[in-house]
């Protein structure tokens, strides 16, 4: 009878250890699935005239945080928005891939505390390493770290772009041969600085250029668009901006308070952008931009990324997106406005990456020129990079 009992003991611990280890490695995959859908799947028709002219297009994307999932970029996917064979179907050019190292529990639009995480939990269920549980800093390095292997082992088809000569090389490399897609990093609110503002230099020395102040709280730079006190600057913040400006690091002020967005373009000697947003002429948002937030932007020679999902434009529809470029076109210039997908952002788009020509499609519908079409889908991006990165 004893052997009985201890077989049964040991057959139930084998089962339990069996269900947690499917859990375990099933749950990350599931949560993607569930939080970054397409309300339209592939394949994507668009008329002859749009295809051929979004197949010479230099498209730029200026928010993709597909680095936080458990994939890998090399392979195609049926969930999710992108992957490297995927960027090429859509044509993409350049993608910058953000970092997401924190997020609130219950997270919402208008009032999020610092003091709850999910990512921990997502962290340990994709199996980061043991430092990324409780560092920030160490999540943040660590997906550097997978987009810089992707790079290695693509076989030249994905490059990374750190400085004004890398983003001219690329530009040469692609013009020959548009299958190939250039790669830049950002980090999506500051707090991996964990407070210490050498980890800036950390930051740049992992390949990091754009940084994005905050994200869905406030942290110790300055106040989220959905945090609880929704301040500027802190004087942290200040000496941030400072180090990022002599870094020649791009300041993203996606997700910043409307005090943090005014701290900052009053200090700003350098272009600023807004890598994925809407605006609030055509959706009004707690994150979406004031017309006078539009041209303050604009006038530091930055660009603003018009985000694809319902936060950024109400309804996650083509016209909706094009609506939202035309009216900040008619603010600022077509000069000063990007796309900004929010792909992989626990986002729902009208699209994949493979459905770009669409846009295309939409914005010749409305009256836009083939040179304003070039423009807005990557140019201004290109322009951007070749003249604010470090020099090498």
């Amino acid at each position: 009878m004893p052997n009985t009992k201890m077989r049964r003991l040991m057959w139930g611990t084998l089962v339990l250890v069996v269900l947690v280890l499917a859990v375990v490695f099933n749950v990350p995959t599931l949560v993607d699935r569930r939080m970054n859908t397409v309300i339209h799947p592939a394949p994507y028709a668009a008329g002859a005239q749009a295809t051929t002219l979004h197949q010479g297009l230099f498209v730029a994307d200026l928010h993709d945080d597909a680095l936080l999932w458990n994939r890998d970029l090399l392979q195609r996917y049926d969930r999710g928005h992108s992957d490297l064979p995927r960027l090429l179907d859509g044509h993409m050019a350049l993608q910058v891939f953000a970092t997401v190292t924190k997020t609130p529990k219950n997270m919402n639009y208008e009032r999020n505390s610092a003091d709850t995480d999910n990512i921990t939990m997502l962290a340990m269920a994709q199996r980061w390493p043991v430092a990324t549980w409780t560092s920030l800093l160490a999540r943040a390095l660590y997906q550097s770290d997978k987009l810089q292997q992707a790079v290695q082992d693509s076989g030249g088809r994905l490059a990374l772009v750190k400085s004004q000569q890398d983003m001219a090389a690329f530009v040469k490399a692609w013009t020959a041969d548009h299958q190939r897609v250039a790669a830049v990093l950002a980090t999506e609110g500051l707090h991996p600085l964990e407070g210490k503002l050498e980890n800036v230099d950390r930051l740049y020395d992992a390949g990091f250029r754009v940084a994005g102040l905050t994200h869905f709280f406030d942290n110790e730079v300055g106040g989220s668009a959905h945090g609880m006190k929704k301040g500027g600057l802190t004087p942290f913040g200040r000496q941030v901006v400072a180090r990022l400006e002599a870094k020649e690091m791009l300041i993203d002020l996606a997700h910043a308070s409307k005090p943090l967005i005014d701290d900052v373009l009053a200090v700003a000697k350098r272009p600023v952008l807004v890598s994925h947003t809407g605006v609030a002429g055509t959706c009004p948002g707690p994150r979406n931009l004031t017309d006078d937030h539009l041209k303050r932007i604009a006038a530091t020679g930055g660009v603003i990324g018009i985000g694809y999902w319902d936060g950024a434009v109400c309804d996650p529809a083509v016209p909706s997106i094009v609506r939202a470029i035309r009216y900040a076109v008619d603010r600022v210039g077509v000069a000063h406005v990007a796309l900004g997908s929010d792909f992989n952002g626990a986002t729902r788009t009208p699209f994949d990456v493979t459905g770009l020509a669409q846009l295309t499609e939409g914005l010749q519908k409305v009256g836009f020129s083939a040179d304003d079409i070039r423009a807005i889908m990557g140019g201004n991006v290109q322009r951007l990079l070749l003249h604010s990165l470090p020099a090498v």
